[in-house]
């Protein structure tokens, strides 16, 4: 049974009377024991409750993976308030969306992060920060709470200071008069990753977050001595429920970065003796691919990853990970909805065949009639259980689209289930494409290119054709070392695939980057659909 109904409070002071002395969090810049970042938290939660934030309070961080993150997280949940985690790729028009539908109190930033000037950001989204707080762009926001900062706006506090001011008495007076935290409060507002249109915030609860970690980490067999890297940004839901929380649910040691660099993070694999990681295809590949990959440096026994076959066995032949587990989830749900467990039949983790966690339900319905599929059957991913979120915040008709009238929510992925009772995730409804009649998934023709030598990277949209309605378009990136036009990339494909699956338009990039990513790694097959139309000189009225 799972230990549900738990509030974070709880759950640390468990975990730092348990591990005190143990490794909590390494990052670049910081080593914290349990029993060191527990103080960090006491005195941050009295900083924050001095500066009047409260029970139910919206609390912005705007952070890159840190320590700050962290103290500022549990600080919150230790009062009750409320996290909304920005995600440090927004630009001037997001961030402003996000602090004004999210009624946001209070910010919490650092002056620049990755050569970005978050002051300033937020300065051009309320120009008040350069004379005092509130303004009239974001009237809710009240302060802003800067660490790491040279020069404090006059409408910001340095938060660095305040935070050392706080004497044991502030700390007592914060834990005896914070009131009671419930399992059900929300704990914090997902922005999703924003691969469509303005992002929704979704409300996840202690008891969400937390009963999604702990299951988690039984699927993974994670013991207190592990050492968790997981380079899963924090404002994402992989970072906070499927790293920070399945840390501190375990006691285990969490390592990260401030971002992906493939060098640093293989030689913090390397250098800490990790022993667990996660990652989406992506990730994986890109470690893989490196110059400086070699197995048999690494400690990796497990982890979890979102990712095909082709690259579940690349990861366990090539990376010499035995226990790897397969993942499937949303930011709807918590994330996680099925991990297959450690120690799953290889072929059952490499496929991604998974349980549901205990409690969780899962249906596959027809989209165009509602019907419930039989096993082998291929449709719409619903779920139902602790970890479905509340809603959306402040947008009532859009959480009322997302749920059916008994109560599922409508994931809006592709997926079947076996006679066992197992989910495989197919692949996005939304991402699924048409050519001359025939569904086609991206994800499908993505895992056949990988097997190409040449190839590091892949990612497939359907783009307008006349007479077919759509094609596949792929975009690829090489292997260091390695050539592959485009021509013979096709025709490598042609005789091995079905021909509505082979490429129309092959190209090769350096990266997806500047095409488009959210920060968890995943790139945004709206803005690469849209790029390879104008690129390609594409109608997109084309049938």
């Amino acid at each position: 049974m799972l230990p549900r109904g738990r509030i974070l409070s709880e759950v640390l002071a468990e975990t730092a009377a348990a591990y005190p002395d143990h490794d909590a969090f390494i990052d670049n810049d910081s080593r914290e024991t349990w029993r060191s970042l527990s103080v960090r938290v006491d005195r941050t939660a009295a900083a924050l409750w001095q500066r009047g934030v409260r029970k139910g309070d919206h609390v912005a961080v705007m952070l890159g993976n840190s320590v700050q993150w962290l103290q500022t997280f549990f600080a919150c949940a230790r009062i009750g308030a409320v996290t909304v985690p920005i995600n440090t790729r927004f630009k001037q028009e997001e961030l402003a969306f996000c602090l004004k539908q999210a009624d946001v109190k209070t910010i919490v930033l650092t002056e620049t992060f990755l050569g970005i000037d978050f002051a300033a950001l937020l300065a051009a989204v309320e120009p008040a920060l350069a004379t005092g707080l509130p303004g009239e762009a974001l009237p809710t926001l009240t302060q802003a709470l800067m660490f790491d900062t040279s020069a404090v706006p006059p409408g910001a506090i340095n938060f660095d200071q305040l935070i050392a001011s706080v004497n044991d008495d502030d700390i007592e007076a914060c834990q005896t008069q914070s009131g009671t935290v419930s399992p059900d409060d929300i704990l914090l507002i997902q922005y999703t990753s924003g691969t469509t249109s303005f992002p929704k915030g979704v409300m996840l609860s202690h008891d969400n977050m937390l009963s999604d970690a702990y299951a988690v980490s039984l699927r993974m067999g994670i013991k207190p001595e592990d050492r968790y890297f997981s380079i899963r940004p924090f404002f994402h839901v992989a970072g906070s429920t499927l790293s920070i929380l399945v840390s501190l649910s375990t006691g285990c040691c969490l390592l990260t970065l401030p971002k992906f660099d493939v060098s640093l993070a293989l030689a913090m694999l390397q250098r800490e003796k990790c022993t667990l990681t996660s990652g989406n295809d992506t990730i994986f590949l890109m470690l893989m691919g490196h110059p400086e990959f070699d197995a048999s440096t690494l400690h990796l026994r497990g982890g979890w990853a979102a990712a095909g076959p082709e690259v579940m066995q690349k990861i366990h032949d090539q990376m010499n990970v035995p226990h790897l587990c397969n993942a499937y989830g949303l930011s709807e749900a918590s994330p996680n909805v099925v991990m297959s467990g450690w120690d799953d039949p290889l072929p059952l983790r490499t496929e991604g065949w998974a349980l549901p966690h205990t409690g969780v339900r899962v249906r596959i319905i027809d989209a165009n009639t509602s019907e419930i599929l039989p096993p082998g059957e291929a449709g719409e991913i619903q779920v139902k259980g602790w970890s479905v979120m509340h809603g959306y915040y402040n947008m009532p008709d859009v959480t009322a689209r997302t749920f059916t009238e008994d109560g599922w929510l409508k994931t809006g992925d592709l997926g079947k289930m076996d006679r066992a009772g197992r989910l495989k995730m197919v692949g996005r409804l939304k991402d699924i494409f048409r050519v001359g009649g025939e569904n086609v998934a991206p994800t499908e023709v993505e895992g056949f290119i990988l097997l190409h030598e040449a190839i590091a990277l892949a990612q497939v949209v359907g783009v307008p054709d006349e007479r077919l309605g759509e094609v596949p378009a792929a975009f690829v990136v090489l292997k260091q070392g390695y050539s592959c036009t485009p021509d013979e990339l096709i025709a490598w494909c042609k005789p091995r695939i079905a021909n509505f699956k082979v490429p129309r338009y092959v190209r090769v990039v350096d990266s997806f980057e500047d095409i488009g990513m959210t920060g968890s790694s995943k790139v945004q097959k709206n803005k690469l659909r849209a790029h390879a139309i104008s690129l390609l000189g594409l109608a997109e009225s084309a049938k």
